[in-house]
């Protein structure tokens, strides 16, 4: 790669969040110490922004969605963080929720993030799962059935966009029969 390319191929990039991996990657370098030298010098220079060990940013407004997926994969944006913003739930939330392979709460610049630890079956099956910008998001069915799936009393607020079709063709990746039960009796209650 030639000189002065490096910062170039990192702006173009539709990510605005990259681990060090990523950066060794668009680079065609194995993670050398010159890696680190660039990103530490662009750092300094202000070209990139450093969210913390490991992570980079384009700039101080990079997708906190996109990184809250990058921090441990695999993972997915779900749970309040979806029913909030597709008004089925209307409490308001300022952290981020991740279904992740492990339970951890950060906080990154300001920012709150809690990793809810699923059913490694569950979390690395993609029914459901939206690629928007960089960021793996759960639709709301999905979102809807992991709250269910984490707890079984949780209380949703509007369940009338839910699409009832979607949920019975994920629900079985669950295969928890209890839950099988309390979707049935949410779905002729707010059917009926």
């Amino acid at each position: 790669m030639q000189k002065g390319s490096y910062l170039t191929t990192l702006l173009r990039s539709n990510k605005t969040v990259f681990s060090f991996k990523d950066v060794a990657i668009l680079w065609h370098d194995p993670g050398s110490s010159a890696t680190r030298v660039r990103l530490h010098y662009y750092i300094k220079k202000g070209d990139l922004y450093r969210i913390r060990k490991g992570f980079y940013a384009k700039s101080k407004e990079y997708n906190r969605l996109e990184l809250a997926t990058r921090i441990y994969t695999p993972s997915y944006v779900s749970f309040e963080t979806v029913l909030a913003k597709e008004g089925i739930i209307f409490q308001y939330y300022d952290q981020i929720y991740v279904a992740s392979y492990l339970t951890r709460k950060i906080n990154i610049d300001r920012q709150a993030y809690t990793f809810r630890k699923i059913q490694t079956s569950v979390l690395t099956d993609t029914i459901g799962i939206e690629h928007i910008t960089e960021t793996s998001i759960a639709s709301k069915e999905r979102a809807f059935l992991d709250t269910l799936y984490m707890n079984q009393d949780y209380q949703f607020d509007n369940l009338r966009s839910i699409n009832w079709e979607k949920v019975f063709d994920i629900l079985p990746i669950y295969n928890v029969q209890r839950m099988a039960k309390k979707v049935n009796g949410l779905y002729k209650q707010s059917n009926g």
